[in-house]
């Protein structure tokens, strides 16, 4: 199926690793444009040789309002045209509620919530009939798990923005989505196995053997990623306002 993305642009947070740079990936296969940023220097030039010349690859940080807006300026600069954001910058502070610091409940929501809302602000008067924002939130948004505050605050608070932009740029044909992630395979896991010094297969096991998974194993990131690209084409024409779970089925709620 023709998803009629070619030639069209993406601008993509936290596009250098994981279900980002995965994401990044597919669209360029379907030949779009992509733009993606990161915060690491290394992971940016692994991307770019990924991606192809093709693509953009950005240093910018998007707790940042600075940033942000740059980031959007030199997509534009490079493509003259944006046809989808994708809000995925992100990484999970779960901790009780007793013990988590003020700082940790600021630092997680400037991450997840007011990026999303600066990258979408800054794009909106670019985006036209047609065009789509897509949020990767968790499924902790909905059912949130002991001791996962304040990332399922924070992934509840970007669900409400997606559906309250949804409603908002309607007239305009603009439709703005989520996907609720479960486990899915993600650069944050690649990190926390070589902190706990595990091999992925190890550490993957270990995240999933407890979850009672109804298809019995975690996401792959390619599976991430063409629901998300389904959700920013054309083929999604009738889509807006919606929190899609990509879980396995491990969500007790639909």
């Amino acid at each position: 199926m023709d998803l009629e993305l070619n030639e069209r642009t993406v601008a993509i947070t936290g596009g250098t690793d994981g279900l980002g740079l995965a994401l990044a990936r597919r669209l360029v296969a379907e030949g779009a444009n992509v733009a993606v940023c990161g915060r690491n220097e290394q992971r940016l030039e692994i991307a770019q040789e990924l991606l192809g010349p093709g693509a953009l690859c950005v240093q910018a940080d998007v707790t940042r309002a600075s940033d942000c807006e740059m980031f959007i300026d030199v997509t534009l600069e490079r493509f003259s045209r944006l046809d989808g954001v994708v809000n995925n910058a992100g990484a999970a502070i779960a901790t009780p509620v007793a013990t988590s610091s003020d700082e940790q409940w600021r630092d997680d929501y400037e991450l997840k919530v007011l990026a999303a809302l600066r990258i979408s602000r800054a794009s909106l008067e670019h985006l036209e009939a047609g065009g789509a924002i897509v949020n990767v939130l968790a499924i902790s948004a909905r059912t949130p798990p002991n001791g996962s505050t304040p990332t399922s605050a924070s992934r509840a608070a970007g669900l409400a923005f997606t559906k309250a932009l949804a409603h908002e740029v309607a007239p305009r044909g603009i439709r703005v989505n989520a996907v609720l992630i479960g486990l899915i395979e993600s650069g944050q896991w690649v990190r926390r196995a070589a902190t706990n010094q595990q091999s992925l297969d190890e550490y993957y096991l270990e995240a999933t053997k407890n979850a009672r998974i109804p298809l019995g194993r975690y996401g792959r990131a390619e599976e991430f990623a063409d629901v998300a690209t389904f959700l920013l084409s054309s083929r999604a024409s009738y889509v807006t306002g919606v929190g899609l779970s990509v879980d396995g089925g491990l969500s007790p709620v639909i």
